[in-house]
């Protein structure tokens, strides 16, 4: 028999890999555009790396990986994972400054701030041009945009650290990189998950997903159309 602790650090093992590819892919993003800024740019401070003209493109690559992970992980944190964001008395919960409550609160507040923050992020990134910075054009509004977007990320990414440490402590954070799963869990059911859902919404059914709507599922259907708005509206900029 397991364990309360073991109990309670065990992570659904979806949530675990979407968590840890959007995770890894964002981090590396985050890197490349540092690198990218202190390649190209500069203005607010560099450390002595290595002058790399390629990173720029090696970046897109990182950013494109998290574009496209993004919205599985976004449904699943929405439908399957709505405990860990903010809830209908999140806001009440907030104000009782030192009650037990409030650590886990301010936790679901950071992981929702954090999925808007994602979205900003990819949106600006989608909004610029890749010859803007090779050819010194760096006074564009969506650059700097795109710049205040990450250090934004990085704000929140260490707040997410320190609070769920706080919250669960180191075998909390490393809950979420374990392999290990129930056998309901396996991969090996996927797929018949998946054609279960694709009938649902070939049968309509899908709609119910979104009954009653709440505040969080408007906030996933905002994200949801900005993201397709990213990746269609970069076809009608002028060149």
């Amino acid at each position: 028999m397991k364990s309360a602790k073991t109990s309670r650090f065990n992570q659904p093992f979806l949530l675990r890999i979407l968590h840890g590819v959007t995770g890894v892919s964002l981090i590396a993003a985050i890197l490349t555009a540092y690198w990218t800024y202190d390649t190209y740019d500069g203005r607010w401070g560099r450390i002595p790396l290595p002058q790399f003209p390629e990173i720029e493109g090696i970046h897109g690559t990182f950013g494109l990986w998290t574009l496209l992970i993004f919205p599985v992980f976004l449904i699943y944190a929405v439908h399957r994972g709505q405990k860990r964001l903010v809830q209908a008395n999140s806001l009440q919960q907030l104000a009782r400054i030192g009650h037990p409550s409030w650590w886990y609160t301010l936790n679901r507040w950071i992981n929702t701030v954090t999925l808007a923050l994602l979205t900003f992020a990819l949106f600006s990134g989608k909004m610029m041009d890749e010859k803007w910075l090779p050819n010194g054009e760096l006074q564009h509004s969506w650059y700097l945009a795109h710049l205040l977007s990450w250090l934004l990320m990085v704000g929140a990414i260490a707040l997410h650290l320190v609070v769920n440490f706080k919250v669960g402590g180191a075998l909390f954070l490393l809950s979420m990189w374990r392999w290990r799963h129930h056998r309901s869990e396996s991969p090996y059911f996927w797929p018949s998950s998946i054609a279960q859902g694709w009938a649902a919404i070939q049968q309509g059914t899908w709609i119910r997903w979104f009954q009653p709507l709440s505040g969080l599922m408007m906030m996933e259907l905002s994200i949801l159309i900005s993201l397709a708005i990213a990746w269609v509206l970069p076809y009608f900029k002028a060149d």
